[in-house]
């Protein structure tokens, strides 16, 4: 679900933009249909992440692929790192309409594939297509908060995209698995493109007004094929060492290898300089946020599975124990928003980052049977609450960081830290989890394929003290946002 420095206020004004008052909020006359459009955007995808993993399972076996299962997820996840690079260079050349339209109309007509597919394989072309246009997207929208907010309503914006997430992940699982049983999984997928139209209407047209063509006094910026041609080797690398972390076998090692030498370089020429040593400013925010996110995403979609396996719960009671974090999130990216917080905004990412670290290193307690299952769900409202406070930050900070002309790239930049960490640090999990007879766990986003009942205990408690270890690094990195002056 970035980071941006000063510089951001000399960003040039728009001849079409009008003076709004500098008491107006992001629902003031000047920024409400923008603000709707765009937040019901995120809402959308929100809800269709949160509902996919409740319709796979039945969708799988359906198309007799089951054992495609993860090649679903990896493959929304391989593209939407490809659309993340495509739409910085895009944006940064001819402003954020154009990623932003086609972005949408990208994952429209990837969910109108899956929904009609008539076999795995098509099924899994139409995630593709929907990873596409959720990177395109993503960076896009991060692209117009740059440039059509002033940097006083930067933080409310941020906060309304995190609050977007609330709902749907709370109604998400349940509604889709109603759809699911009474309608038929396929609506779960084709019922969102008909829900699109109304965000497009609101917030095209003020896209194209306050955001369009490339930032006031500089010339376009022209596409760089290197960095295209590393968003590929990227995307094509996790998904390779994706697949060799859920194949644990002497032959997985070919893939894996492939990956590392495609990933590398890739990460290292997508990034800002420095990122890999946490130097200050702009790469240690891009580096947070992927230390944040996977740390985070990669313990949560082990514990339903936990709860399910070791204590007996309900698939659905395990569910509801991660529900409560949807509201501490938002309450957290809400606080952070405040105009009193600014000066201690490093601070309270760091504080963001202990709440993360103590989370995922209490939730495996309940693996001990004397400790109360819903200790997980106090232990996770504390962490969403976390998670609120660090997400919105960065994305703040980095509009913060970026020069106008350097908003999409440096956009694209922090969504790359983000998923790419997801997707590794799950990967790492559930090696993990595997070699130590904890079953085969699918790493694909917030969700985790249910392994063998009785799985040891000790595989998940190799899933979170390393992940909860990684969070704990995140606060020293937390020191170093911004620069000395």
């Amino acid at each position: 679900m970035a980071a941006l420095e000063d510089v951001t206020d000399d960003v040039p004004t728009h001849p079409a933009r009008t003076a709004p008052s500098e008491t107006e909020g992001v629902l003031g006359r000047t920024y409400r249909a923008l603000s709707i459009g765009i937040v019901t955007v995120v809402l959308l995808i929100a809800f269709e992440a949160t509902a996919v993993g409740t319709a796979m399972p039945v969708a799988a076996r359906e198309l007799d692929g089951v054992s495609l299962y993860a090649f679903a997820f990896s493959g929304f996840f391989t593209t939407s790192l490809f659309g993340m690079v495509l739409a910085g260079q895009w944006a940064d050349r001819s402003g954020p309409l154009g990623p932003v339209t086609a972005g949408i109309g990208s994952f429209a007509a990837g969910l109108l594939l899956a929904g009609t597919a008539g076999g795995m394989w098509m099924f899994i072309a139409g995630r593709a297509v929907q990873g596409l246009g959720g990177g395109l997207v993503i960076v896009g929208l991060y692209v117009v908060v740059s440039r059509a907010y002033p940097e006083r309503l930067r933080p409310a914006i941020m906060a309304a995209f995190a609050a977007s997430w609330v709902v749907p992940s709370i109604v998400g699982p349940l509604a889709s698995g109603a759809v699911t049983e009474h309608i038929g999984w396929r609506w779960v997928f084709l019922g969102i493109p008909v829900l699109v139209v109304l965000p497009l209407a609101l917030a095209l047209p003020e896209v194209r007004r306050r955001a369009g063509g490339p930032p006031e006094g500089t010339a376009p910026a022209r596409f760089d094929r290197r960095r295209i041609r590393l968003a590929l080797g990227i995307s094509l690398g996790a998904g390779l060492l994706q697949y060799a972390a859920q194949d644990l076998r002497p032959l997985s090692l070919l893939p894996a290898a492939v990956g590392v030498a495609l990933l590398v370089p890739s990460v290292l020429g997508l990034l800002p300089k420095g990122t890999y040593r946490a130097a200050r400013g702009l790469p240690s925010v891009v580096l947070l946020r992927g230390i944040s996110a996977g740390s985070f995403i990669a313990a949560e979609s082990f514990v339903p599975l936990m709860l399910v396996t070791q204590r007996g719960v309900s698939p659905t009671l395990a569910g509801f124990s991660l529900a409560a974090g949807g509201g501490t999130w938002a309450f957290g990216s809400w606080l952070q928003s405040r105009p009193r917080v600014e000066p201690y905004r490093e601070r309270l990412v760091a504080g963001g980052m202990v709440l993360v670290a103590a989370a995922v290193a209490v939730a495996p307690s309940v693996l001990i049977p004397a400790v109360p299952v819903w200790t997980v769900a106090v232990a996770w409202a504390f962490g969403c609450l976390g998670m609120g406070l660090v997400i919105s930050s960065t994305s703040v900070l980095l509009l913060q960081l970026s020069a106008p002309e350097e908003a999409g790239t440096n956009s694209a930049a922090l969504q790359i830290s983000d998923g790419l960490s997801n997707a590794l640090l799950l990967a790492v999990g559930g090696a993990a989890f595997a070699a130590l007879g904890g079953g085969a766990v699918g790493a694909a986003g917030h969700g985790a394929a249910q392994g063998a009942g009785g799985s040891h205990p000790a595989a998940f408690v190799a899933v979170f003290l390393p992940m909860a270890a990684v969070a704990l690094v995140g606060v020293w990195v937390a020191s170093r946002l911004r620069v000395h002056r």
